[in-house]
């Protein structure tokens, strides 16, 4: 068995996901069945044991692998256990602790206080939290956002490791639920954050006792200074800065979200990330200083392995991080022992440690792209090279030397005797005095030619090998990107090790810091000009929705008896792997193109009222399939006031939603008023879909709304400004504004909730009315202007995510709906939905659905009827709901924009 390693790791990875499915998953909540589990697992192992001693090896191997099999689900069953009942999320889940008002937490600071663009972030491991007059013992982590006023104090001195309480209104991390939509709250979990909460003054914070002294504390203090050591030396060039803080240091922070899109755009944002290429760049050289410094061989290792691993302990231990420097360390531990490892084996001696580690790692995505790319490059791009380049690129090794030509492959030999001969014909034409340095300057281009073309090579393998994972993750084709690594690669191989060797030097030489931190700067600085480059080319970039399980599954199908076959050697090898090779390029297309129709209720008219938060995006399918998307959610602050670094709804909610159903064009976007939870998440959308039309309402001097009109101007979209008595028709849809009363610019620098676009829709006998975040004042407009049965509609959109200030008795009664939706935010600080508003909707005996208990909410119409589901198993309105409701809300006449 030529890959054991990679047996073994795959049998364990195949019983993670096993264990990961939900009948066998089910199995684990027995305890008895873990047990068992053991005593089999036991028993497998005794048995391969047996069977190697009587020489019967191939029965072993079989034996062994159903064992590892076993293990990995036994490994997921014990890790998937419920949280301790001490946990804070389960303390939430039983009730014990109510989150609607601010409650005094106590902890220790994982980590010194993290300098933000906005202000300062703190992680608290938790240990207790005091609710109604007691002290309740907590596990977890709360995540702390501060912006400091220019009248605030400054933050007390603290340090990691301190015991801190701090008084502030924690809540879950924000959740979309909606198809598809990036699941923000495991991602969080996943790093230890199970609660967020912003500091409302240094004052709600206090240093209970100072930190013990400790390795972790002293690592924690050394970060820090690095990252104070980074600002310093580039004070002036702010986007050096934070790509370097980003490249050697990992914190992303300050990277612009504008200048992470030209990264992603690129194909190149795995240079902002440290992993596998800046952990590599960095172990090969300390190898290569060990080496220069004429150390042994033990040293040599001992003194890569040690400074690896303290950078690792520096810059925290992240997954993505161990991978690398856990595959860095087999490679150099191979090499001691004389070993040349195989790359597939040490990369599968990794997976397996880290699976055993923490077999749920499986599902992270991280996790599966790391080993995907080491797959791509060992196993489609390396066989390849080693065929077809490398015997080249040995052959430039002494190439005057007649007598080394015996030592290469015929194709390679000839190679040399070619090029000896042209250097000798090229020679006899130049002066003597040039002729040597000509043929060695001829010699390093095609040498360096050779190398470019791997690079290459290795890039497009990547590329191809990941389609599946980043379409369905990321939702980008970068088709720029082969040729932006061939120069970003080389680029973050000079920055990395100079990085550090600056930053090691301002610890100890400032001076010579300062001197290194000028070609450092050179260097980052074209390393973005290149970025900024490849990502301004138009059409070289774009967004597709996922590719479909079976297209991924025969993709990858294909990929692994592509890599099976390279390492055969038989004749007929060739002809299959390029049968092969042709039907991957194939499925490659399929992905990079999905040329699939999206999925729509034909002959219905379809509604969605998504879970974007404190925020409003609906979309519409006319039964013959036609688009609309109406507003597309947005922060409304974001944590800590940081304006367009909070979440965006139209990125993370809206466009997946849109994705998961196979959409790349959208016929008409709608902006119903120009606030920030309507139009913040529309730039999104503009620039991920294809859009025919914008219509917009009412006219306003809003800074954000000639923002999103620039950006549909630079697209080519038909800008349409709507008023009332305007209608269309789609496939027997009836569609009629209420309101505005005119779309003409008013004087105001903003919006008003008055000024929303209210939209009709009639099929047959349903109709639904939208009307935005129209208030008292648009009602009664409304009602004046319109007759008896005009607003009439089976289903209502609430207005103004259910202020008490929107849907009047008279303008309810008018409606007569059937069926209410509610789009508001889980905990948002407005008190929505309002409690009076709540108890008219309950006396008019209407079905309430809301987004932020039920998800998502689904409404199909056939003109006879209406058909109700929900992400979350629609609900109606709880008994005990209007009580909550009308339970004291401090913040409940606060008022948004």
């Amino acid at each position: 068995m030529k890959l054991p390693a990679v047996v073994i790791a795959a049998a364990f990875a195949c019983g993670v996901a096993l264990g990961l499915c939900q009948p066998v998953a089910r199995l684990a909540t027995s305890r008895g069945w873990l047990a068992g589990g053991f005593l089999a697992s036991g028993f497998l192992i005794l048995a391969a044991a047996a069977l190697l001693k009587r020489s019967r090896f191939n029965e072993a191997a079989i034996v062994s692998v159903a064992c590892w099999l076993f293990l990995g689900t036994l490994g997921t069953w014990i890790s998937n256990q419920p949280l301790p009942g001490s946990h804070i999320i389960s303390l939430i889940n039983a009730g014990r602790i109510d989150l609607r008002t601010p409650l005094r937490w106590h902890g220790r600071l994982r980590d010194e206080p993290t300098k933000l663009p906005w202000g300062f972030g703190l992680e608290v491991e938790l240990v207790g939290v005091d609710y109604e007059n007691s002290h309740l013992s907590s596990l977890g982590g709360l995540r702390l956002s501060f912006s400091p006023k220019p009248d605030d104090p400054a933050l007390p001195a603290l340090h990691a490791g301190d015991e801190v309480t701090v008084i502030a209104q924690a809540k879950r991390p924000q959740l979309f639920r909606d198809e598809g939509a990036f699941d923000r709250r495991a991602y969080l979990a996943s790093q230890g954050i199970d609660l967020v909460a912003v500091l409302r003054s240094p004052d709600l914070i206090q240093r209970v006792s100072a930190a013990r002294p400790s390795t972790g504390t002293l690592l924690a203090r050394i970060r820090h200074r690095l990252r104070d050591e980074v600002d310093a030396l580039f004070a002036g060039r702010q986007e050096v800065a934070a790509v370097l803080r980003a490249m050697l240091l990992g914190d992303r922070s300050f990277v612009d979200r504008d200048e992470a899109v030209d990264f992603q755009k690129t194909g190149v944002f795995h240079v902002l990330v440290v992993a596998g290429l800046h952990v590599g760049a960095l172990a090969f050289f300390l190898y290569w200083i060990g080496r220069k410094l004429r150390l042994s061989r033990s040293a040599t290792m001992l003194f890569t392995l040690t400074l690896l691993f303290a950078y690792v302990a520096v810059i925290e231990q992240r997954p993505p991080v161990l991978r690398a420097a856990l595959m860095a360390a087999i490679v150099v531990l191979g090499s001691f022992f004389y070993r040349r490892l195989d790359v597939l084996n040490s990369a599968a001696i990794a997976a397996l440690v880290l699976l055993v580690a923490r077999p749920l790692s499986l599902r992270d995505s991280s996790f599966q792209l790391t080993f995907l790319a080491i797959g791509c490059i060992a196993g489609l791009a390396a066989p390849w090279l080693e065929r077809n380049v490398q015997p080249y690129a040995k052959a430039l090794r002494g190439w005057r030397d007649v007598t080394r030509d015996a030592a290469h492959e015929p194709r390679a030999a000839q190679f040399r005797i070619d090029l000896r001969n042209a250097a000798s014909w090229l020679s006899a034409r130049l002066p003597l005095q040039v002729a040597a340095p000509f043929e060695n300057a001829l010699v390093g281009g095609i040498g360096l030619t050779l190398r470019a073309w791997e690079l290459m090579v290795l890039t497009l393998a990547l590329q191809i090998g990941m389609l599946p994972l980043m379409a369905r993750d990321f939702h980008r084709i970068t088709l720029s990107a082969p040729f932006a690594n061939l120069l970003a690669v080389p680029l973050t191989g000079v920055v990395v090790p100079l990085g550090f060797v600056t930053l090691g030097s301002a610890l100890l030489f400032p001076t010579l810091a300062k001197i290194l931190a000028v070609p450092l700067a050179a260097i980052t600085s074209l390393l973005l000009h290149v970025v900024h480059w490849f990502a301004g080319l138009p059409k070289w970039s774009y967004r597709i929705p996922g590719p479909h399980l079976w297209l991924v599954v025969t993709f990858f199908a294909v990929a692994l008896l592509l890599a099976a076959i390279l390492r055969i050697a038989h004749p007929w090898r060739r002809q299959v792997a390029s049968g092969l090779g042709a039907a991957l390029v194939a499925s490659s297309l399929l992905i990079a193109l999905f040329p699939f129709s999206p999925a729509w209720s034909a002959g219905k008219l379809e509604m969605s009222v998504l879970d974007v938060g404190q925020g409003d995006s609906l979309f519409i399918v006319s039964p013959h399939g036609k688009t609309l998307l109406i507003d597309g959610g947005g922060a409304f602050g974001g944590f800590g006031g940081q304006g367009n670094r909070g979440i965006d709804p139209g990125e993370e909610a809206v466009s997946p939603y849109l994705w998961s159903r196979g959409f790349q064009k959208l016929d008409v976007v709608a902006l119903t008023h120009a606030h920030q939870d309507h139009l913040g998440g529309l730039s999104a959308i503009l620039e991920n879909f294809r859009v025919g039309e914008l219509w917009i309402g009412r006219e306003v001097s809003s800074p954000s709304l000639a923002k999103v009109e620039q950006l549909a101007r630079d697209k080519h979209i038909l800008i349409v400004h709507e008023a009332r008595a305007n209608t269309f028709t789609w496939d027997n849809v009836e569609g009629k504004f209420f309101w505005p009363e005119t779309s003409s610019a008013v004087t105001s620098p903003t919006a008003k909730n008055d000024d929303s676009l209210v939209l009709k829709l009639q099929y047959n006998t349903d109709a639904v009315l939208l009307p935005g975040d129209a208030e008292k004042e648009a009602e009664r407009g409304m009602l004046a202007q319109n007759g008896q049965g005009e607003l009439q509609a089976d289903v209502l959109k609430i207005g103004h995510h259910g202020s008490k200030n929107s849907t009047t008795s008279d303008f309810l009664a008018a409606v007569k709906p059937r069926i209410a939706i509610i789009s508001v935010g889980e905990g948002n600080p407005y008190g929505h939905p309002n409690a009076e508003l709540l108890e008219r909707l309950a006396n008019a005996n209407v079905r309430v659905l809301r987004t932020d208990r039920d998800g998502a909410v689904h409404i199909l119409m056939n003109g006879k009827g209406l058909e109700v589901t929900c992400f979350v198993p629609c609900s109606p309105m709880h008994s005990d709901e209007l009580q909550r409701a009308q339970a004291p809300n401090h913040n409940k006449d606060q008022q948004e924009q």
